[in-house]
Formats: C-alpha cells, sequence, structure tokens
C-alpha cells in the first residue's frame, strides 16, 4: 500500500478544483453542486465551502444516489439521493472521489436529466485513474494516478468517514 495524497494535497487540490470552477463558469451563479454518495458528497460540501470562501456565496449542494440508475448487478430500486433544489436551468457540478470506467458518472448523469434538465453538467473528481469504458472526461481533476486496471486499487479516504483525510494505492493481491 502507498500513500499517494495527504490531508494538505487534499485541501490543496480541492481549493484548485473550486477556483477553477469558478473561472470556468465566469462565478458561481446558477451553479449547484451534487456530491454521488457516499464520498463525493462530502467533497462536494468542502468545495462549496470553498466557493463560500472565494466568493462569499453559498452554492446548494446535495447526495446524488446513483443506484437506482446502475447497469450492473450494483442497481438498486431505492433511491436514497439527497437532492431539495430544482436543477432545471442549473450547472450542476458533479463531484466524485475516484473516476475509473465512467459507468457510475454515466449512471449520475441519467439520475440528474431524471429530476430535470440542466443547463450543463460538468464532472469534478479527486482522482481519475483511467480505464474508461465510457467516452467520459471529468471537466477537473484533483490528481491523475495511472493505475493498473486489473492488480491495483485506488482508495479514498475522507475525515468525515474514514478519520482520516488520504488517497492510497494498493494491489489487490494484499
Amino acid at each position: 500500500m502507498k500513500k499517494i495524497l495527504e490531508k494538505d494535497d487534499i485541501r490543496r487540490s480541492l481549493m484548485r478544483i473550486s477556483h477553477e470552477i469558478l473561472e470556468k463558469n465566469k462565478g458561481a451563479k446558477d451553479i449547484v453542486l451534487i456530491g454521488i454518495f457516499t464520498r463525493g458528497y462530502y467533497l462536494a460540501k468542502r468545495i462549496a465551502e470553498n466557493i463560500k470562501k472565494i466568493e462569499n456565496v453559498e452554492v446548494n449542494v446535495g447526495g446524488l444516489d446513483v443506484g437506482p440508475f446502475r447497469d450492473d448487478d450494483k442497481k438498486t430500486n431505492i433511491d436514497k439521493s439527497e437532492i431539495n433544489f430544482d436543477v432545471k436551468d442549473k450547472i450542476v457540478i458533479l463531484v466524485d472521489d475516484v473516476l475509473f470506467t465512467g459507468r457510475t458518472a454515466r449512471a449520475a448523469m441519467d439520475a440528474v436529466t431524471h429530476r430535470g434538465r440542466p443547463k450543463l453538467i460538468q464532472l469534478s473528481v479527486l482522482v481519475d485513474r483511467g480505464h474508461r469504458e465510457f467516452p467520459i472526461r471529468p471537466d477537473y481533476v484533483g490528481k491523475n494516478i495511472p493505475s493498473s486496471k486489473d492488480r491495483e486499487i485506488v482508495k479514498v479516504k475522507i475525515k468525515e468517514i474514514d478519520d482520516e483525510d488520504a488517497v492510497y494505492i494498493f494491489n489487490k493481491e494484499a
């Protein structure tokens, strides 16, 4: 197991992503953040806190359960999303911890458009590890971590759940 990102690396990456979101969208107008459960939700909350510090604007943050929109054996029938605002005509920034095959991001886009028609959907990830199975590319990336598709696992830990902020890569056999 190897630690790829420390607490301060994650903090700096999320601050940079926050600035990039504001720069690309010319401010926070019409932006909503939707974090993919579980860790993406907490990362989205941190980005919202950063935006508040930078622009003194509060943006809505929601949590998205992609389970009902998955295309694999993890599909569920109960939607546990926590989105109490309208996405219609909004710039929706989807936030996730790791982008891998793109299947979760695709399911997240379906889940968002099921709730309304946003003006735009953008994707922010803390870690992009490659190996896409769908033509999905993130708009904002904390760190690109090349990894072996079959032999390595990238694990994001965040203090709200794991009592630690760190990103690890380890071999599946370990």
